[in-house]
């Protein structure tokens, strides 16, 4: 049965969706095409009519995430200019992202597994990485070009590192203090984030 061109569009976003979720709670390898297609409600067989190959796929939905977290990050610098890296780090270390992988940052949820994937995959991290790293810079508070690019990185990285870790431990105060702590270090309050 041939589906529409708009069917076919919403077939492939929903395979997207579903895949930018799976892969960043179950990780690249611990989902296949199959899991993804199931979960999407569609067949195996039709998978390769949107995607070349799981890592297609893995470069697509990567894309698709990394995308929906940059309007977020942009959404919150824009809503309170004077005090948007705050915003971020509160927003991005909360106990609801913590808790919430497949809803995530990529680069939180599998950061670790990029470095092992394609070079399409690998491009499409480094492009959100360096989308990230322009926004930072952009709410950032030193005066010089090359110090707001340094506390860019930094916070990145601290942001990133943090939530690792926030997710690593299987100690639930330990974990909360780590969100607490790093969301202070970015100029957010020390007291606890939903």
């Amino acid at each position: 049965m041939r589906v529409s061109r708009e069917q076919f569009t919403e077939n492939r976003q929903r395979i997207l969706d579903v895949a930018a979720k799976l892969f960043r709670e179950k990780g690249f390898e611990g989902i296949g095409v199959d899991g993804i297609m199931q979960e999407a409600g569609l067949t195996h067989g039709g998978f390769y009519g949107h995607f070349a190959s799981k890592a297609d796929l893995a470069a697509q939905a990567c894309a698709v995430a990394l995308g929906r977290s940059a309007e977020t990050w942009k959404g919150l610098a824009q809503a309170r200019p004077d005090t948007g890296l705050a915003e971020i780090a509160r927003s991005y270390l909360s106990k609801r992202h913590r808790d919430n992988p497949g809803g995530g940052c990529v680069l939180a949820a599998l950061g670790g597994e990029v470095a092992r994937q394609s070079d399409a995959v690998r491009a499409t991290v480094t492009n959100g990485v360096t989308a990230r790293l322009g926004m930072l810079e952009r709410v950032a508070d030193r005066r010089s070009k090359s110090e707001r690019r340094e506390q860019a990185i930094t916070t990145l990285s601290g942001l990133v590192g943090a939530m690792v870790l926030a997710r690593l431990v299987d100690d639930s105060a330990l974990s909360n203090e780590i969100l607490t702590v790093a969301a202070g270090t970015f100029g957010g309050s020390r007291r606890g984030h939903d």
